[in-house]
């Protein structure tokens, strides 16, 4: 089962990389990495009453390989109006990724949907139809994916 992304700055770095794989609604991106490790903000009161700044930190080592599978999911309201559909997209997603998680690459993974579902077609916010499509599609595009 692959750990979640949190963190802003992961969701912002695996958009800006180029889509590993193109689905008729989903994109699938990746990047060879751990996440970044969330950096709390210091409280101005105690950097005051300290004589010495904090200390600084570190960036983690270049050659260091991912050891584990983080995934992200993006479904924005505006392609997936309701909770209902997001959350059915979600599950999907995750389940997929977790069918073909052995085949693919270790790093952090993001899957987003790029464009809605016709509404034609899947009426219901939640209905069989929807999920057997976005579980086909995913499929897919996983076993694509896997290089």
């Amino acid at each position: 089962m692959p750990n979640r992304l949190v963190n802003k700055a992961d969701f912002e770095r695996l958009l800006g990389a180029r889509p590993w794989a193109r689905s008729a609604h989903f994109a699938v991106h990746h990047v060879s990495a751990a996440p970044l490790r969330p950096i709390r903000p210091t409280k101005a009161v105690e950097a005051d009453k300290l004589s010495t700044g904090p200390a600084p930190s570190c960036p983690p080592p270049v050659d260091d390989l991912p050891t584990a599978w983080w995934l992200g999911c993006v479904v924005p309201k505006r392609h997936a109006r309701r909770a209902v559909t997001r959350s059915l997209l979600k599950r999907q997603v995750r389940g997929a990724f977790e069918r073909h998680e052995a085949a693919l690459p270790q790093g952090l993974w993001l899957v987003r949907l790029r464009q809605a579902f016709a509404v034609a077609e899947f009426p219901s916010a939640r209905s069989a139809a929807l999920q057997l499509a976005a579980r086909t599609e995913l499929d897919q595009l996983f076993t694509r994916t896997a290089r």
